[in-house]
Protein backbone atom coordinates (compact mmCIF):
# COMPACT_ATOMS: atom_id res chain seq x y z
CA UNK A 1 0.00 0.00 0.00
CA UNK A 2 1.37 3.47 -0.98
CA UNK A 3 0.22 6.81 -0.24
CA UNK A 4 0.74 9.59 -2.45
CA UNK A 5 1.13 11.79 0.49
CA UNK A 6 3.16 12.12 3.49
CA UNK A 7 0.96 11.35 6.55
CA UNK A 8 1.83 10.31 9.94
CA UNK A 9 2.87 6.90 11.12
CA UNK A 10 1.82 4.89 13.34
CA UNK A 11 3.79 1.63 14.25
CA UNK A 12 2.29 -1.35 15.85
CA UNK A 13 2.83 -5.09 14.86
CA UNK A 14 1.22 -8.07 13.08
CA UNK A 15 -1.17 -9.27 15.93
CA UNK A 16 -2.41 -5.52 16.10
CA UNK A 17 -2.87 -5.86 12.23
CA UNK A 18 -4.28 -9.57 12.21
CA UNK A 19 -7.17 -8.09 14.77
CA UNK A 20 -7.66 -5.08 13.22
CA UNK A 21 -8.86 -7.34 9.56
CA UNK A 22 -10.69 -9.63 11.77
CA UNK A 23 -12.76 -6.16 12.26
CA UNK A 24 -12.59 -5.23 8.26
CA UNK A 25 -13.77 -8.30 6.99
CA UNK A 26 -16.60 -8.38 9.29
CA UNK A 27 -15.88 -11.36 11.78
CA UNK A 28 -16.41 -9.85 15.12
CA UNK A 29 -20.08 -8.52 14.19
CA UNK A 30 -20.91 -5.01 13.83
CA UNK A 31 -17.59 -3.86 15.14
CA UNK A 32 -15.95 -2.46 12.07
CA UNK A 33 -13.69 0.72 13.47
CA UNK A 34 -11.96 1.61 16.34
CA UNK A 35 -14.37 2.57 18.86
CA UNK A 36 -14.40 5.99 20.17
CA UNK A 37 -14.14 6.69 24.40
CA UNK A 38 -17.90 6.75 24.58
CA UNK A 39 -18.34 3.24 22.49
CA UNK A 40 -15.25 1.80 24.36
CA UNK A 41 -16.85 2.86 28.13
CA UNK A 42 -20.31 1.66 27.19
CA UNK A 43 -19.24 -1.64 25.71
CA UNK A 44 -17.21 -2.21 28.89
CA UNK A 45 -19.92 -1.92 30.97
CA UNK A 46 -22.95 -3.34 28.71
CA UNK A 47 -20.90 -6.05 26.81
CA UNK A 48 -22.89 -4.94 24.03
CA UNK A 49 -21.80 -2.64 21.06
CA UNK A 50 -24.67 -1.92 18.63
CA UNK A 51 -27.24 -4.36 20.42
CA UNK A 52 -24.80 -7.02 19.60
CA UNK A 53 -22.37 -9.18 21.76
CA UNK A 54 -19.02 -7.47 21.81
CA UNK A 55 -17.87 -8.41 25.57
CA UNK A 56 -15.19 -5.56 25.30
CA UNK A 57 -14.06 -2.25 23.63
CA UNK A 58 -12.05 -3.09 20.51
CA UNK A 59 -9.53 -0.27 20.91
CA UNK A 60 -6.03 0.54 19.53
CA UNK A 61 -3.63 1.71 22.00
CA UNK A 62 -0.06 1.29 20.84
CA UNK A 63 2.88 1.54 22.93
CA UNK A 64 6.02 3.88 22.58
CA UNK A 65 6.53 7.20 22.68
CA UNK A 66 6.95 8.17 19.17
CA UNK A 67 3.44 6.72 18.56
CA UNK A 68 1.47 8.26 21.62
CA UNK A 69 3.30 11.56 20.24
CA UNK A 70 1.82 11.26 16.96
CA UNK A 71 -1.76 10.20 18.29
CA UNK A 72 -1.81 13.19 20.84
CA UNK A 73 -0.61 15.64 17.58
CA UNK A 74 -3.56 14.18 15.41
CA UNK A 75 -6.00 16.19 14.42
CA UNK A 76 -9.60 14.88 13.62
CA UNK A 77 -10.04 13.56 10.03
CA UNK A 78 -6.34 13.52 9.84
CA UNK A 79 -4.97 10.08 7.88
CA UNK A 80 -2.44 8.20 9.77
CA UNK A 81 -0.40 4.96 8.42
CA UNK A 82 -0.72 1.90 9.62
CA UNK A 83 3.19 0.66 9.41
CA UNK A 84 3.95 -3.15 10.20
CA UNK A 85 7.66 -3.35 10.26
CA UNK A 86 8.57 -1.28 7.33
CA UNK A 87 5.63 -1.66 5.38
CA UNK A 88 2.72 0.56 5.37
CA UNK A 89 -0.28 -1.79 5.90
CA UNK A 90 -3.11 0.35 6.27
CA UNK A 91 -4.70 3.89 6.76
CA UNK A 92 -6.95 5.20 10.04
CA UNK A 93 -8.65 8.53 9.93
CA UNK A 94 -8.82 9.93 12.91
CA UNK A 95 -12.23 10.73 14.79
CA UNK A 96 -10.48 11.63 18.12
CA UNK A 97 -7.98 10.05 21.09
CA UNK A 98 -8.30 9.56 24.56
CA UNK A 99 -6.57 8.18 27.79
CA UNK A 100 -7.18 4.41 28.81
CA UNK A 101 -6.35 2.92 31.93
CA UNK A 102 -4.34 -0.02 31.35
CA UNK A 103 -5.68 -1.78 35.05
CA UNK A 104 -8.87 -1.93 33.73
CA UNK A 105 -8.25 -2.85 29.81
CA UNK A 106 -6.60 -6.15 31.26
CA UNK A 107 -9.13 -6.83 33.61
CA UNK A 108 -12.37 -6.28 30.68
CA UNK A 109 -9.98 -8.89 28.80
CA UNK A 110 -8.64 -11.53 31.40
CA UNK A 111 -10.90 -11.15 34.10
CA UNK A 112 -8.68 -10.24 36.52
CA UNK A 113 -5.22 -7.97 36.83
CA UNK A 114 -2.34 -10.11 37.65
CA UNK A 115 0.88 -8.12 37.08
CA UNK A 116 2.64 -11.24 37.69
CA UNK A 117 0.84 -13.37 35.18
CA UNK A 118 2.57 -13.82 31.96
CA UNK A 119 -0.44 -13.05 29.80
CA UNK A 120 -1.10 -9.32 31.57
CA UNK A 121 2.91 -8.55 31.00
CA UNK A 122 2.69 -9.30 27.08
CA UNK A 123 -0.40 -7.02 27.35
CA UNK A 124 1.38 -4.64 29.35
CA UNK A 125 3.93 -4.22 27.13
CA UNK A 126 1.66 -3.97 24.25
CA UNK A 127 -0.41 -1.14 25.55
CA UNK A 128 0.41 2.36 25.70
CA UNK A 129 -1.57 5.74 27.77
CA UNK A 130 -3.67 6.51 24.52
CA UNK A 131 -5.94 4.78 22.32
CA UNK A 132 -7.24 5.92 18.82
CA UNK A 133 -10.66 5.94 17.24
CA UNK A 134 -11.51 6.24 13.89
CA UNK A 135 -12.39 4.18 10.36
CA UNK A 136 -9.50 2.54 8.62
CA UNK A 137 -8.57 0.30 5.67
CA UNK A 138 -5.74 -2.09 5.32
CA UNK A 139 -3.68 -4.05 2.61
CA UNK A 140 -3.12 -7.40 4.69
CA UNK A 141 -5.36 -10.46 3.14
CA UNK A 142 -5.34 -13.72 5.68
CA UNK A 143 -8.57 -13.19 6.98
CA UNK A 144 -10.21 -12.54 3.74
CA UNK A 145 -8.27 -15.83 2.38
CA UNK A 146 -9.80 -18.08 5.22
CA UNK A 147 -13.07 -16.82 4.59
CA UNK A 148 -12.61 -17.74 0.88
CA UNK A 149 -11.35 -20.94 1.81
CA UNK A 150 -14.60 -22.19 3.92
CA UNK A 151 -16.83 -19.96 1.35
CA UNK A 152 -15.26 -22.93 -1.72
CA UNK A 153 -15.19 -25.82 0.86
CA UNK A 154 -18.99 -25.14 1.41
CA UNK A 155 -19.49 -24.97 -1.83
CA UNK A 156 -17.62 -27.99 -2.78
CA UNK A 157 -19.46 -29.96 -0.59
CA UNK A 158 -22.59 -28.33 -0.52
CA UNK A 159 -22.42 -27.94 3.16
CA UNK A 160 -25.31 -26.46 4.99
CA UNK A 161 -24.06 -28.05 8.69
CA UNK A 162 -20.86 -26.31 9.19
CA UNK A 163 -19.38 -26.78 13.19
CA UNK A 164 -16.57 -24.61 14.54
CA UNK A 165 -14.01 -26.16 16.63
CA UNK A 166 -11.83 -23.24 18.25
CA UNK A 167 -8.35 -24.97 19.79
CA UNK A 168 -4.58 -24.41 20.66
CA UNK A 169 -3.55 -28.07 20.91
CA UNK A 170 -1.08 -27.54 22.86
CA UNK A 171 -0.40 -30.44 22.55
CA UNK A 172 -2.80 -32.23 20.87
CA UNK A 173 -3.93 -35.16 22.71
CA UNK A 174 -6.61 -38.44 22.81
CA UNK A 175 -9.40 -36.28 24.25
CA UNK A 176 -8.79 -33.74 21.32
CA UNK A 177 -9.79 -36.33 18.84
CA UNK A 178 -12.73 -37.60 20.60
CA UNK A 179 -13.90 -34.02 19.95
CA UNK A 180 -13.02 -33.49 16.54
CA UNK A 181 -14.59 -36.69 15.86
CA UNK A 182 -18.44 -35.88 17.54
CA UNK A 183 -18.20 -32.49 16.28
CA UNK A 184 -17.76 -33.92 12.90
CA UNK A 185 -20.16 -36.43 13.61
CA UNK A 186 -23.39 -34.50 12.65
CA UNK A 187 -21.38 -31.65 10.57
CA UNK A 188 -20.88 -31.92 6.58
CA UNK A 189 -18.17 -29.53 7.42
CA UNK A 190 -15.32 -29.40 10.41
CA UNK A 191 -13.48 -26.22 10.60
CA UNK A 192 -10.89 -25.89 13.16
CA UNK A 193 -10.03 -22.67 14.31
CA UNK A 194 -6.05 -23.42 15.53
CA UNK A 195 -5.33 -20.68 17.94
CA UNK A 196 -2.19 -18.65 19.34
CA UNK A 197 -2.32 -18.73 22.93
CA UNK A 198 -0.42 -15.68 24.13
CA UNK A 199 2.04 -17.95 26.49
CA UNK A 200 5.56 -18.93 26.23
CA UNK A 201 5.06 -21.74 24.93
CA UNK A 202 7.76 -24.58 23.22
CA UNK A 203 5.36 -25.92 21.08
CA UNK A 204 5.50 -23.51 18.22
CA UNK A 205 2.40 -22.18 16.46
CA UNK A 206 3.73 -24.59 13.20
CA UNK A 207 4.46 -27.67 14.87
CA UNK A 208 1.11 -27.69 16.69
CA UNK A 209 -0.24 -27.17 13.03
CA UNK A 210 2.14 -30.01 12.06
CA UNK A 211 0.43 -32.42 14.64
CA UNK A 212 -3.17 -31.25 14.10
CA UNK A 213 -2.45 -31.52 9.64
CA UNK A 214 -1.41 -34.78 10.49
CA UNK A 215 -4.14 -36.09 12.35
CA UNK A 216 -6.52 -34.85 9.95
CA UNK A 217 -4.79 -36.13 7.14
CA UNK A 218 -4.71 -39.25 8.23
CA UNK A 219 -7.77 -39.83 10.34
CA UNK A 220 -11.06 -38.13 9.35
CA UNK A 221 -12.26 -38.02 6.18
CA UNK A 222 -9.99 -34.92 5.43
CA UNK A 223 -12.66 -33.33 2.22
CA UNK A 224 -14.97 -32.73 4.92
CA UNK A 225 -12.31 -30.86 7.71
CA UNK A 226 -10.56 -27.93 6.99
CA UNK A 227 -8.25 -26.31 9.15
CA UNK A 228 -7.75 -22.50 9.56
CA UNK A 229 -4.59 -20.66 11.11
CA UNK A 230 -4.61 -18.23 13.68
CA UNK A 231 -1.36 -17.01 13.74
CA UNK A 232 -1.44 -13.39 14.18
CA UNK A 233 -3.72 -12.64 16.64
CA UNK A 234 -4.20 -13.26 20.65
CA UNK A 235 -7.76 -11.34 20.46
CA UNK A 236 -9.09 -14.96 21.70
CA UNK A 237 -7.01 -15.49 24.47
CA UNK A 238 -8.94 -13.50 27.28
CA UNK A 239 -11.46 -15.54 29.50
CA UNK A 240 -14.28 -13.75 27.18
CA UNK A 241 -12.90 -16.22 24.43
CA UNK A 242 -15.89 -18.20 23.72
CA UNK A 243 -18.21 -15.42 23.51
CA UNK A 244 -15.66 -13.96 20.77
CA UNK A 245 -15.15 -17.62 19.27
CA UNK A 246 -19.46 -17.67 19.13
CA UNK A 247 -19.34 -14.24 17.06
CA UNK A 248 -15.97 -15.20 14.91
CA UNK A 249 -16.96 -18.88 14.18
CA UNK A 250 -20.50 -17.30 12.97
CA UNK A 251 -19.41 -14.48 11.39
CA UNK A 252 -16.91 -16.99 9.06
CA UNK A 253 -20.18 -18.91 8.24
CA UNK A 254 -20.67 -21.37 10.56
CA UNK A 255 -23.86 -22.80 11.86
CA UNK A 256 -22.52 -24.42 15.18
CA UNK A 257 -19.80 -23.77 17.73
CA UNK A 258 -18.87 -26.92 20.05
CA UNK A 259 -16.77 -25.90 23.04
CA UNK A 260 -15.53 -28.66 25.47
CA UNK A 261 -16.23 -28.68 28.98
CA UNK A 262 -12.88 -27.56 29.72
CA UNK A 263 -12.02 -25.00 27.43
CA UNK A 264 -10.80 -21.85 28.67
CA UNK A 265 -12.91 -18.71 29.90
CA UNK A 266 -16.12 -21.54 30.09
CA UNK A 267 -16.40 -21.62 33.59
CA UNK A 268 -18.50 -24.40 33.59
CA UNK A 269 -20.68 -25.55 36.54
CA UNK A 270 -23.72 -27.21 37.86
CA UNK A 271 -27.16 -25.65 39.72
CA UNK A 272 -29.61 -28.28 40.74
CA UNK A 273 -27.93 -30.56 37.61
CA UNK A 274 -28.78 -27.85 34.73
CA UNK A 275 -25.43 -26.27 33.16
CA UNK A 276 -24.48 -22.72 33.39
CA UNK A 277 -21.15 -21.26 31.82
CA UNK A 278 -20.44 -17.51 31.13
CA UNK A 279 -22.41 -17.88 27.74
CA UNK A 280 -25.70 -17.66 29.71
CA UNK A 281 -25.22 -14.01 29.88
CA UNK A 282 -25.70 -13.76 26.15
CA UNK A 283 -27.74 -17.09 25.55
CA UNK A 284 -30.51 -15.21 23.77
CA UNK A 285 -28.36 -13.37 21.51
CA UNK A 286 -25.28 -15.85 20.47
CA UNK A 287 -26.12 -15.69 16.51
CA UNK A 288 -25.24 -19.70 16.14
CA UNK A 289 -25.70 -22.82 18.52
CA UNK A 290 -23.37 -23.59 20.52
CA UNK A 291 -22.77 -27.12 22.49
CA UNK A 292 -20.83 -27.70 25.37
CA UNK A 293 -19.31 -31.32 25.31
CA UNK A 294 -18.45 -32.87 28.71
CA UNK A 295 -14.88 -33.68 29.91
CA UNK A 296 -13.70 -36.69 28.41
CA UNK A 297 -11.19 -39.09 30.36
CA UNK A 298 -10.03 -42.79 30.10
CA UNK A 299 -11.70 -45.25 32.59
CA UNK A 300 -9.52 -47.94 33.69
CA UNK A 301 -12.50 -49.51 34.48
CA UNK A 302 -14.47 -49.27 31.28
CA UNK A 303 -11.04 -49.76 29.39
CA UNK A 304 -11.81 -47.00 27.00
CA UNK A 305 -12.42 -42.89 26.41
CA UNK A 306 -15.50 -41.90 28.17
CA UNK A 307 -17.58 -39.02 29.03
CA UNK A 308 -17.67 -38.07 33.09
CA UNK A 309 -21.40 -37.62 32.01
CA UNK A 310 -21.87 -41.28 31.11
CA UNK A 311 -19.04 -42.89 33.07
CA UNK A 312 -20.38 -44.51 36.04
CA UNK A 313 -17.37 -45.30 37.72
CA UNK A 314 -15.64 -42.73 40.20
CA UNK A 315 -13.23 -40.18 39.92
CA UNK A 316 -10.29 -42.38 40.87
CA UNK A 317 -10.77 -44.50 38.00
CA UNK A 318 -10.44 -41.60 35.45
CA UNK A 319 -7.22 -40.66 33.81
CA UNK A 320 -7.60 -36.95 32.49
CA UNK A 321 -6.35 -35.65 29.86
CA UNK A 322 -4.32 -32.40 31.43
CA UNK A 323 -2.20 -30.50 28.88
CA UNK A 324 -0.04 -29.32 31.45
CA UNK A 325 1.00 -32.70 32.40
CA UNK A 326 2.14 -33.78 28.77
CA UNK A 327 3.45 -30.91 28.36
CA UNK A 328 5.73 -31.80 31.15
CA UNK A 329 6.50 -34.92 29.85
CA UNK A 330 7.32 -34.07 26.87
CA UNK A 331 9.46 -31.14 27.23
CA UNK A 332 11.49 -33.83 29.46
CA UNK A 333 11.97 -35.88 26.47
CA UNK A 334 9.62 -38.64 27.79
CA UNK A 335 7.16 -40.49 25.24
CA UNK A 336 3.63 -40.46 26.92
CA UNK A 337 1.62 -43.64 26.95
CA UNK A 338 -0.88 -44.30 23.88
CA UNK A 339 -3.56 -44.31 26.21
CA UNK A 340 -2.92 -39.95 26.45
CA UNK A 341 -1.63 -39.54 23.00
CA UNK A 342 -1.32 -41.19 19.65
CA UNK A 343 2.40 -42.49 19.41
CA UNK A 344 2.80 -40.95 15.84
CA UNK A 345 1.91 -37.55 17.62
CA UNK A 346 4.26 -37.98 19.97
CA UNK A 347 6.94 -39.05 17.82
CA UNK A 348 6.27 -36.34 15.17
CA UNK A 349 6.46 -33.44 18.96
CA UNK A 350 9.61 -35.44 20.05
CA UNK A 351 11.60 -35.20 17.29
CA UNK A 352 11.31 -31.69 16.59
CA UNK A 353 11.74 -30.71 20.26
CA UNK A 354 14.65 -32.74 20.42
CA UNK A 355 16.35 -32.65 16.99
CA UNK A 356 19.30 -34.44 16.89
CA UNK A 357 19.03 -36.03 19.96
CA UNK A 358 21.29 -39.48 19.82
CA UNK A 359 24.86 -39.27 18.55
CA UNK A 360 24.11 -42.42 16.32
CA UNK A 361 20.53 -42.77 16.12
CA UNK A 362 20.89 -45.68 13.05
CA UNK A 363 23.00 -47.46 15.16
CA UNK A 364 20.83 -47.27 18.14
CA UNK A 365 17.69 -48.20 16.06
CA UNK A 366 19.35 -50.86 14.58
CA UNK A 367 20.60 -52.72 17.79
CA UNK A 368 17.19 -52.68 19.30
CA UNK A 369 14.68 -53.01 16.90
CA UNK A 370 13.75 -55.92 14.50
CA UNK A 371 14.20 -55.38 10.99
CA UNK A 372 13.65 -56.63 7.87
CA UNK A 373 17.20 -58.04 6.99
CA UNK A 374 18.01 -54.92 4.68
CA UNK A 375 19.90 -51.32 5.20
CA UNK A 376 17.52 -48.97 5.96
CA UNK A 377 17.65 -45.22 6.52
CA UNK A 378 15.67 -44.24 9.93
CA UNK A 379 14.94 -40.46 11.42
CA UNK A 380 14.34 -39.89 14.68
CA UNK A 381 10.48 -39.86 13.94
CA UNK A 382 10.67 -43.37 13.20
CA UNK A 383 12.58 -43.76 16.40
CA UNK A 384 9.57 -43.15 18.95
CA UNK A 385 7.16 -44.74 16.55
CA UNK A 386 9.47 -48.31 17.21
CA UNK A 387 10.05 -47.41 20.70
CA UNK A 388 6.53 -46.82 21.76
CA UNK A 389 5.83 -50.40 20.09
CA UNK A 390 8.10 -52.02 22.89
CA UNK A 391 6.84 -50.42 25.33
CA UNK A 392 3.13 -51.85 24.66
CA UNK A 393 4.86 -55.51 24.23
CA UNK A 394 2.83 -57.40 26.81
CA UNK A 395 4.48 -61.45 27.04
CA UNK A 396 6.78 -60.00 29.27
CA UNK A 397 4.85 -57.80 31.41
Amino acid sequence: MVSPRKNKQLFIDKEALATLALAKEGILGKVTKLMNKEEAVSTNETGYYKGSPMPFSFIMAPNGRRNQEVITSCKTGEILDLIVGREKKGEVVVEDYFEIDKVKRITNIFGTYDPSDHETQVLLKRLGKLAISGEFTLDFDEVKESKERIRQAKEELGAKKITALMMTARPFHRAHERLLRMALEKADLLVIFLLKPNKIDPFSFELRLKSLQYFVDNYLPKNRVLIVPFENTYIFAGHNNPVLESIAAYNFGCTKLVIGQNHSGIGMYFDKNQPHSSLDRYKKDLPLEVVILSEFVYCNICKTLVSTKTCPHGQHHHIKYHSESLKALLTAGILPPAVLMRKDISAILLSELFPNRFENIQRIYDDIFPNAGLLESHDEKDFYLELMKLYQTTSLV
